[in-house]
């Protein structure tokens, strides 16, 4: 019997061993694949985080773009309205110079007829001129606009090709 017993003591101790190799496999095996799993959790949380870093520094480059526009538009826009003004009141000078001349020619008319053909022809040029003028202020004011918000316009076009490839 205590052969026997032995010999059965020896084969469970065989086959515990062999379940305890087999449990420290399958254990060294899991402790593998979930280091692994992590190693690929790891690299797409980097890989996400790389993005987002990358996509937060291109909308930053981007706005600053835009503050650019709108700088660049403000300088156009007030040297335009300067130009405006300068021109305006050069304007205004040539009209009150010429007042001047015909308040000065009316004075040394002899006669009604002459002060009213006179009076006349400078209505008249006044006229012409105040349209001419409006008409250039009108096309100068236009242009101006366009100038100033070609960096603006710009800068919506970038958007709208960037962000519809998106």
């Amino acid at each position: 019997m205590t052969t026997k017993s032995k010999t059965t003591e020896t084969i469970e101790a065989a086959v515990s061993a062999k379940g305890i190799e087999q449990t420290v496999e399958t254990l060294k095996d899991g402790m593998a694949k979930a280091a692994a799993g992590f190693e690929k959790t790891q690299a797409k949380v980097k890989e996400g985080m790389e993005k987002a870093m990358k996509t937060a520094e291109e909308m930053m480059a981007f706005s600053q773009g835009n503050a650019e526009a709108f700088v660049k538009a403000g300088q156009i826009w007030a040297a335009g309205v300067q130009d405006l003004q300068k021109q305006a009141a050069a304007t205004a000078q040539a009209s009150l110079a010429e007042t001047v001349a015909a308040f000065k020619a009316l004075a040394a008319v002899k006669s009604f007829k002459d002060a009213f053909e006179l009076q006349t022809g400078f209505a008249r040029a006044s006229i012409e001129k105040g349209l001419a003028e409006s008409s250039k202020l009108t096309d100068a004011s236009i242009k101006l606009s366009e100038q100033a918000f070609a960096p603006i316009t710009a800068r919506m076009t970038l958007a709208v090709e960037t962000f519809t490839k998106v």
